[in-house]
């Protein structure tokens, strides 16, 4: 057993701590809604006054926060994760933020003799509820190799991708792909349809072929449906776009594709959009198509 607190339970972070909790972990969570922290408990966890409560007696800290600003404060600020954790804690964020942020944190923690991981994830709230989530983790192999009881508890792959800040960069690539092949699976549906073709048929044929994908296979039938109930907002998923595309410009490396995706992931945002799947793209192509939902 080891004494966890978890930091953030939201969509993501509230079944990554349950899991915690059940896998006979001490888990002791925080997150400004009173709401969440109370589900926390109903699934075995405990609930913290504050980040520093959460935080006391912890060996391992854990935080899932929206965005690189709610790290900084969480992890940097004054009364937070740094300030209040023993010397060799190990932390672990596994919120998706800019790779400087995540290099910015380690060098803090590092400063007060604690162990730092980026990890960010992949797979969604499902793969979060389901303990299959893709880990890509950033750091010291040493730290890695202390964190791997914990993110076992969390994950099916589980990976060390390089120093510091490594975590973070995997993850943007992992969301460049992710929002380009939406926008593809999108735009074949809408095309499918144009050409009325039976598409229940035609997912399930191209998921199987060359054209597979995790989209076609997870995201498809919700898509086909019109059901775009949030497993990944498109508001998160235009903040990550952002990280992208900042980050190719740091490196020089041109993304003309991934550009296109994270402006049509930006209309969806500035319309009102934000707080829809991600798979709402496909609003946005049946609309450029001048189609309206079927």
């Amino acid at each position: 057993m080891t004494r966890i607190g978890f930091i953030g339970l939201g969509i993501m972070g509230l079944p990554m701590a349950a899991n915690l909790a059940k896998a006979g972990h001490d888990v002791t969570g925080y997150n400004r809604s009173a709401a969440a922290m109370e589900r926390l408990v109903a699934q075995g966890g405990r609930s913290a006054s504050s980040v520093s409560h959460a935080v006391e007696g912890a060996e391992v800290v854990i935080t899932m926060l929206p965005d690189s600003p709610d790290v900084e404060a969480v992890m940097l600020g004054e009364g937070g994760v740094i300030d209040s954790a023993a010397p060799g804690t190990l932390l672990i964020d596994m919120s998706t933020i800019r790779p400087e942020v995540a290099r910015q944190v380690a060098t803090g923690g590092a400063a007060r003799g604690m162990r730092v991981l980026d990890a960010p994830v992949s797979g969604g709230e499902q793969g979060a509820i389901d303990a299959k989530l893709s880990i890509m983790a950033g750091g010291s192999e040493a730290d890695f190799d202390a964190a791997q009881p914990v993110l076992q508890c969390l994950g099916t792959t589980v990976v060390h991708v390089g120093p510091a800040g490594a975590g973070q960069t995997v993850k943007a690539a992992n969301q460049l792909i992710v929002a380009g092949t939406i926008e593809l699976v999108a735009e074949a549906i809408v095309f499918l349809e144009a050409h009325g073709v039976d598409t229940e048929a035609a997912v399930r044929v191209l998921a199987n072929g060359l054209a597979g994908n995790a989209i076609l296979q997870r995201k498809a039938q919700g898509m086909l449906a019109r059901d775009y109930r949030p497993g990944f907002r498109v508001e998160l998923h235009h903040k990550d776009m952002g990280i992208v595309q900042a980050a190719a410009r740091e490196a020089g490396v041109v993304i003309p594709l991934g550009a296109l995706a994270g402006q049509l992931m930006a209309s969806l945002q500035s319309r009102g959009d934000g707080g829809l799947d991600h798979t709402a793209l496909l609003k946005l192509v049946e609309e450029l198509s001048g189609r309206s939902a079927s």
